[in-house]
């Protein structure tokens, strides 16, 4: 049965100490998620400037890079699905990002897109897929998986026919490079994220979820309403149909990740409420 988790780029406000991080951990746990899935720049020191661009984008992720985040999970009951790492990392000291997915216990590290990057160059695409492929051999050697994780970025067209995910897709090895599917932005894409899941089968090995709409209410100013991260069950996505195909297809954890909108300003409220949603299938 596929984990429930939750991604730790939520919870840089609640986890502003260890006593609190312990509190939110435990939050977590009590309703009813199984795991969380780290990032690997919210667990080990970071520059200030890392810090100064996730806040700027509404997503601090606080001082937590001294905090004992084994013991934390340990203490309460999670399971850590997976860590997310940038590339450049994985290509520059692979030992260590390997020493790191031990010593959390989990064998997936996932990519989670690249900064700056023109993914509407098809020679650039073609250089992030060998990459891909050479750090999967190398983690694939240490008993690791290498997932990749989409944004809306990847859906840029490297030619009249392929998106750069398409390229992504059909061009790394399936034997050493899968995928975390988010289906929050390829909806925002104009893309069916189910027609891509179908399409990845078993390769998606992990999903990330969220659902999309709006907290407005009353008469619109304009014809047109902002539409952003929302708790499951409360957007317009067919999160039903998403959740039924990354069931078949056996993925081994559906990851919460909503962004900065949150019921009442609160990451806790909000995944509480989400956990509803996922706690009907899992």
């Amino acid at each position: 049965m596929a984990k429930k988790a939750v991604q730790q780029i939520m919870l840089g406000t609640v986890t502003k100490n260890e006593a609190q991080a312990k509190e939110t951990l435990q939050a977590i746990k009590n309703a009813g998620y199984d795991g969380i899935e780290l990032n690997g720049f919210m667990i080990k020191p970071t520059s200030f400037l890392v810090r100064a661009m996730t806040k700027a984008a509404g997503m601090p992720v606080g001082k937590g890079g001294s905090f004992d985040w084994s013991g934390l999970m340990r203490e309460a009951g999670l399971a850590v699905v997976s860590v997310h790492e940038d590339l450049g990392s994985i290509r520059r000291d692979p030992d260590a990002v390997i020493g790191e997915a031990r010593k959390f216990g989990t064998d997936k590290i996932v990519v989670t897109g690249m900064y700056r990057f023109d993914y509407s160059d098809r020679e650039a695409v073609k250089g992030l897929a060998d990459d891909l492929n050479a750090s999967g051999e190398i983690l694939k050697k240490a008993g690791i998986q290498l997932l990749y994780h989409n944004h809306n970025c990847e859906f840029r067209k490297v030619d009249q026919k392929m998106t750069a995910y398409d390229y992504l897709i059909e061009n790394t090895d399936d034997t050493c490079v899968n995928f975390e599917l988010d289906s929050y932005w390829p909806t925002e894409a104009g893309v069916s994220a189910l027609a891509l899941m179908k399409r990845l089968g078993r390769r998606m090995r992990l999903y990330h979820i969220n659902d999309r709409g709006t907290r407005l209410s009353g008469p619109s100013m304009t014809p047109i309403l902002k539409s952003d991260s929302m708790e499951l069950g409360y957007g317009n996505m067919d999160l039903e149909s998403l959740m039924e195909q990354a069931l078949a297809a056996e993925v081994d954890a559906v990851i919460l990740e909503s962004h900065k909108n949150w019921a009442d300003k609160s990451p806790i409220k909000s995944l509480q409420l989400s956990a509803e949603f996922l706690n009907r299938f899992l």
